[in-house]
């Protein structure tokens, strides 16, 4: 199998990415493709929608959700340590989730319960089905509404509290489902963080630094931003719906990421450039090592990046994100779900089978394909209020896989 990228296809990949930023729609974005030793980064367009400095390969970019594929890696590292196992009650060291009520109904009173049937497990923190989450078909809901007004999720105007409080208050709340029944979004990535930091008894940001980012060389990954390094921030945007004004949600100076977070969100803290997620996506593809050093198993990883969803869990996701269209704008319908990430497991576009990662809600992208040994990532600091950002994710993606010429 050739391992090559063809002229001609790099040429129409940054005329693609150029006609995004060329629409005005997106000020500027850094794109990566990188295959065995070969790697091609176009960075278009400039850090501010008005102007500014350009884009540039260092730029750093909020991975929003495109980080749960990298913080679930410390998880991991416990497992393959035997710190923790797959079936371990989390109880004994989140007791905080002990003695589960679970909602009779979905959209019922919050005093409405049944018992949980069972205790939580590792295994139901990794496969997002511990039984609380993001779950947009219940928008609206007595449960929703009390998990946006406690805090539990990132991006509302409150920053969440810190790792202690945050779970004393998912603790008062109880599960949408019994454990391990269905798959919901975000919360378990946020609360792997916690169980990494209460297993090891340092802040899991350190924790990350030491297993994960260090040993990749990940010199521009974590939770913030250092001061004399802000000036490679664009700031972020979320475009009114309707007139497509470029609002600032986070700006670079004195913004959510400029300095440390109480919460160190595995479910979308992390900040990072094209060059640093590439060498763990790459880590991946290569079962577990970087260069000569091993930082997770083989086994840890295949079970990371492959589907880990029941037939019927598959099904409600898969009617999530079908149903979900036009808030996901087609980002989302990839079949299955590893451990923080999404897992292909039909061909529904140009992406083979097996190809895993995720989105981002600030315009972010990252996606390994084990079949042709390719990552491909793609930033922009675009929130998901409108289209445009994933819209371009879809013509990467599919210019991407015209580039590869076997």
């Amino acid at each position: 199998m050739g391992k090559g990228f063809s002229e001609a296809g790099l040429r129409r990949l940054r005329d693609v990415l150029a006609r995004h930023v060329e629409s005005g729609k997106i000020p500027g974005l850094v794109a990566l493709v990188g295959r065995g030793e070969e790697t091609h980064v176009e960075a278009l367009g400039t850090m501010r929608h008005d102007g500014g400095p350009p884009m540039r390969r260092d730029t750093i970019f909020r991975m929003a959700s495109t980080s749960k594929p990298v913080t679930v890696a410390a998880t991991m590292a416990l497992l393959d340590d035997c710190r923790l196992r797959l079936d371990d009650l989390v109880q004994q060291w989140l007791p905080e989730l002990a003695d589960r009520r679970v909602l009779a109904r979905i959209d019922g009173p919050l005093d409405d319960t049944v018992p949980a049937r069972r205790p939580i497990t590792v295994r139901d923190l990794l496969t997002s089905t511990f039984g609380l989450g993001m779950d947009m078909t219940a928008l609206g809901t007595p449960i929703m509404a009390a998990i946006f007004e406690q805090g539990l999720t990132p991006n509302l105007p409150e920053p969440m509290p810190g790792p202690d409080e945050w779970l004393r208050r998912l603790g008062t709340l109880p599960l949408m489902q019994q454990p391990g029944e269905r798959w919901q979004y975000q919360i378990s990535n946020d609360l792997l963080g916690v169980l990494v930091a209460r297993v090891t008894g340092q802040p899991f940001d350190a924790f990350l630094q030491d297993r994960v980012f260090g040993p990749l060389g990940m010199k521009d990954t974590g939770f913030s931003v250092p001061a004399d390094q802000l000036d490679r921030l664009p700031p972020l945007y979320a475009p009114d719906p309707q007139t497509g004004e470029f609002h600032v949600w986070d700006p670079a100076e004195g913004g959510r990421h400029s300095q440390p977070p109480v919460f160190p969100s595995g479910g979308g803290g992390l900040n990072s450039t094209v060059d640093d997620f590439h060498a763990y996506f790459r880590m991946l593809l290569d079962k577990g090592t970087h260069g000569s050093t091993r930082i997770l198993s083989r086994p840890a990883v295949e079970l990371m990046t492959t589907n880990r969803l029941t037939p019927e869990q598959q099904a409600a996701r898969h009617a999530q994100a079908v149903e979900n269209v036009h808030i996901s704008f087609g980002q989302g319908q990839h079949g299955g779900w590893g451990f923080g990430m999404a897992v292909r497991t039909y061909r529904g576009d140009y992406a083979p089978v097996g190809q895993f990662g995720w989105d981002g809600g600030a315009g972010t992208s990252a996606y390994a394909d084990p079949e042709n040994q390719v990552v491909g990532i793609l930033l922009t600091q675009v929130g998901m209020t409108v289209p445009d950002s994933a819209r371009a994710f879809h013509d990467f993606w599919t210019t991407l896989y015209q580039v590869i010429d076997d």
